[in-house]
């Protein structure tokens, strides 16, 4: 039995990278969408307030959650095929 250690390495980097890229992502998705509740609480104490809509948080965790849906989508795809 002969194992290529190289493609084996090449395919742990990418999975690993593809991993710590949708969690990022699904992240990035959570921070987003509690943004808009963190400053409703700053601009009832007095706080300043960074000006952008509510909309722009959901629409940054949706992005994120799109791109990381795309990447699942895409490594089922090579499972399956």
């Amino acid at each position: 039995m002969h194992i290529d250690w190289g493609t084996l390495a090449e395919i742990a980097v990418v999975a690993s990278a593809a991993t710590v890229t949708v969690v990022l992502l699904v992240s990035f998705a959570l921070l987003a969408l509690s943004a808009p509740a963190g400053r409703r609480a700053a601009g009832r104490t007095g706080g300043g307030t960074s000006g952008l809509p509510p909309a722009a948080g959901t629409a940054v965790a949706v992005l994120c959650l799109l791109a990381a849906g795309l990447i699942v989508c895409y490594g089922l795809f090579l499972i399956i095929s």
